[in-house]
């Protein structure tokens, strides 16, 4: 019961003794308005007959409590998403800081206007949780690739962060193969030994079949044009080549002596590797295995003590073929 200034009772249904005197000392998330309700003997607000909460002088609740009934609608980690529909209530000011999603509004975030936001677009999006724009599991505040194909999409119910991506939301190919980390069975897998198949392994050795050519046993001096024992020697090796069915490629590459300019050099072991690739395909070996390149004297064999000049000079010049077959 309460007495007005006449001295009349009003009554404001309330059962003596079934109340207390505490209220509730809130701030509403519309307007931060301050208010204080009146509680029953169980804690719970009490209506008045025009279904009201009744509100009372500013006496806090021991403990504070809220009350969705009477309007009292927290969002205790401020990202913009009441508490009763958030389903990510403990942000962090991180997790909030490239927006959270909302399902009434654009995703609201700090330093954007919503409009601007990425809508939630797939079921793992959940209200008030961190965006992930590419949804590849990782939130965009953690994510350093933010655009992940959409391949790397993760889907409900599970949801969680795609097995091909880091914690830092990337596709990793650690080895620099093609094959991603994910996929790569020989993940550690050398240049050296590349190609390699589907699963990331070598599929490629160097045979036996390789040779190295002193460039005296194939051509005249500084010239490019096969001599004839030139030419039985390669047509001997190409056999050997062709007999293995396990063929991937063959690399000839051209080397000179340091005598003379590095552009003439060049151009001279490019001739002659060429030379060297075109009677191979000409012997039989497929010419869309076989390549040919010139490295002139960039890479010149190192002189041994006491060796003369000309006899180094002398194996400096060379070809040398190199055939890989599967493993």
């Amino acid at each position: 019961m309460f007495y007005n200034s006449s001295g009349r009772k009003i009554f404001i249904g309330v059962v003596t003794g079934t109340l207390l005197s505490t209220a509730i000392n809130s701030a509403l998330a519309a307007n931060e308005k301050q208010t204080n309700h009146l509680l029953d003997n169980e804690g719970k607000p009490v209506f008045t007959q025009f279904n009201e909460c009744v509100q009372t002088p500013a006496t806090p609740n021991q403990p504070p409590k809220l009350f969705k009934e009477c309007g009292d609608i927290g969002d205790k980690d401020v990202d913009g998403v009441p508490d009763d529909e958030d389903q990510c209530p403990d942000n962090t000011a991180e997790e909030i800081s490239k927006g959270v999603y909302d399902d009434k509004d654009p995703p609201r975030s700090p330093n954007d206007k919503p409009s601007n936001n990425k809508p939630p677009q797939r079921p793992c999006d959940k209200v008030g949780c961190p965006i992930d724009t590419d949804g590849d599991g990782v939130p965009d505040y953690g994510d350093d690739c933010p655009d992940t194909a959409a391949e790397y999409v993760v889907s409900a119910p599970a949801c969680t962060k795609h097995e091909c991506v880091n914690e830092r939301g990337c596709v990793v190919d650690s080895d620099n193969d093609g094959i991603i980390d994910c996929l790569d069975k020989c993940p550690d897998t050398p240049p050296e030994a590349r190609p390699v198949d589907g699963e990331g392994c070598s599929v490629t050795k160097k045979e036996e079949l390789s040779g190295t050519f002193a460039a005296s046993a194939l051509f005249d001096f500084d010239k490019a044009v096969l001599k004839a024992e030139g030419q039985q020697a390669l047509s001997d090796l190409a056999a050997k080549i062709l007999a293995s069915a396990a063929l991937q490629k063959v690399e000839v590459i051209g080397h000179t002596d340091p005598v003379g300019k590095d552009a003439y050099n060049q151009k001279l072991s490019e001739k002659r590797a060429k030379a060297v690739s075109d009677y191979l395909i000409s012997q039989g070996v497929p010419p869309e295995k076989i390549s040919s390149e010139g490295r002139g004297e960039s890479e010149l064999i190192p002189q041994e003590p006491g060796e003369a000049k000309k006899s180094w000079h002398a194996r400096c010049r060379r070809v040398q073929v190199d055939s890989y077959v599967k493993q």
